[in-house]
């Protein structure tokens, strides 16, 4: 999973009442997306791009548990968010939205406006305008498997859809006679 775009930067203790402001709460999660990072900078939905990476400081994320500010971002455009550490319950919150989250020891190296090339799989980060990459931790590969399918709503849905598809014969095996109900439709449907 390979991310490309605009970094956008900020410091540290971001919280998610500054990422999500509580008085946008009552809105749906796409109309909350528009407020994103408002809290913060009233600007940011203007000048947001999808696909822009979002750089935070130390304990992104802190404070509350609403979900809302990492579904917010998501639907504004982030593609992710680089951090030397992340809130622990934003950090879940996001890989539960399908937001990729990279926690990257020296992500204050990265200045706003660079363009970063984000290899997620490989828990790199690479900053195409400075030319440097750096370390950032990678996530488990059933923690990548949520973020890939967007979500762990997403993520269950597939599975169980999955589970409840009817499983044919193993291919190259013949099938067997059919029931006397499916021999008794097809013969109403042949004239």
């Amino acid at each position: 999973m390979s991310l490309r775009g605009r970094a956008l930067v900020f410091g540290d203790d971001v919280s998610t009442d500054q990422i999500s402001p509580g008085k946008y709460l009552k809105l749906t999660e796409a109309e909350a997306g528009l407020h994103a990072m408002e809290g913060i900078d009233p600007t940011f939905s203007s000048r947001v791009r999808q696909g822009d990476l979002l750089v935070g400081g130390r304990n992104f994320g802190t404070g509350s548990s609403r979900e809302y500010a990492a579904s917010s971002l998501r639907i504004a455009g982030i593609a992710a968010v680089i951090a030397p550490f992340f809130a622990r319950i934003f950090f879940r919150n996001a890989i539960n939205q399908g937001l990729a989250v990279l926690e990257c020891p020296e992500a204050g190296r990265i200045r706003e406006g660079d363009e970063l090339d984000v290899d997620v799989v490989a828990g790199e980060v690479r900053d195409l305008t400075q030319g440097f990459t750096l370390a950032a931790t990678r996530l488990p590969p059933h923690i990548l498997a949520l973020v890939e399918a967007g979500g762990i709503v997403p993520w269950l849905e597939r599975r169980l859809a999955a589970e409840r598809a009817p499983q044919g014969p193993p291919a190259g095996e013949a099938r067997g006679p059919a029931s006397g109900e499916q021999q008794g439709l097809a013969a109403e449907r042949v004239p």
